[in-house]
């Protein structure tokens, strides 16, 4: 455990992916084998916790996009309109927006390697809002490589791919073929970001178990004198 005084060894988890692909569940199974185990935990929420100027993102899904609002289950599903409009000019919106949440960010993980926790969970990174551009356009990936320098870098990233179906099951909001081609996107993001770990599709038993190992790999290895800037981890 820790000593009075010691912020060196708050260790930082994002966990990303498409909607529907478990984020919550495994975050909450990570969290409470951690906690069993002695660890304290702090979850911070990117849509609660770090994203700005919310209004703006209300105004342009619900009163001009016409979306649905909440969150929509297998019993009442709805139809979303935010990060499905590819539009330019919500382009040129989403790239003011995401620069302005990655300077919270910032001060979000500042504030977490003060925080006196262990470890430090993130449920959704900058990396999820940045597999919403076009990250084919070469302006595009410029502007992602600057995000990627300016937020500090989780010591571990979990992306949780899944299949789209499956998870559109469980969480309705969008059409099949923006759940396809968000993660395809996810999946590129994660190669161009580099230091991402992609736990494939599998039972959520199974997913919980390779991410409960790897984040246990992961901490016995850990320096406790080792400073947040200096850490990787290995892509797979």
């Amino acid at each position: 455990m820790r000593e009075g005084g010691d912020h060196a060894r708050t260790i930082l988890v994002s966990f990303s992916g498409i909607d529907g692909a478990g984020k919550s569940t495994q975050i909450e199974s990570l969290a409470s084998h951690l906690q069993h185990n002695g660890r304290r935990i702090h979850i911070v929420r990117f849509w609660d916790d770090v994203a700005r100027l919310k209004g703006i993102r209300e105004t342009s899904g619900h009163k001009i996009f016409k979306g649905d609002k909440g969150v929509g289950s297998p019993e009442a599903p709805i139809i979303r309109r935010d990060k499905n409009v590819q539009s330019g000019w919500m382009t040129c919106i989403r790239l003011f927006l995401y620069l302005v949440d990655a300077v919270s960010l910032r001060l979000q993980v500042d504030r977490a390697l003060k925080s006196g926790f262990d470890l430090v969970i993130f449920d959704r990174y900058a990396w999820d809002e940045l597999a919403n551009l076009n990250l084919r356009n070469p302006l595009i990936r410029a502007y992602v490589r600057m995000i990627v320098m300016l937020v500090p870098r989780p010591h571990i990233s979990y992306l949780l791919d899944a299949d789209p179906v499956q998870a559109r099951a469980r969480k309705p909001e969008y059409t099949i073929e923006f759940v396809r081609s968000n993660r395809a996107a996810y999946l590129d993001l994660a190669k161009l970001v580099g230091g991402v770990t992609t736990i494939t599709p599998k039972p959520v038993h199974e997913v919980a178990a390779e991410v409960i190992s790897h984040a246990a790999r992961k901490l016995s290895c850990e320096p406790s004198n080792r400073a947040h800037g200096d850490l990787a981890v290995e892509e797979r």
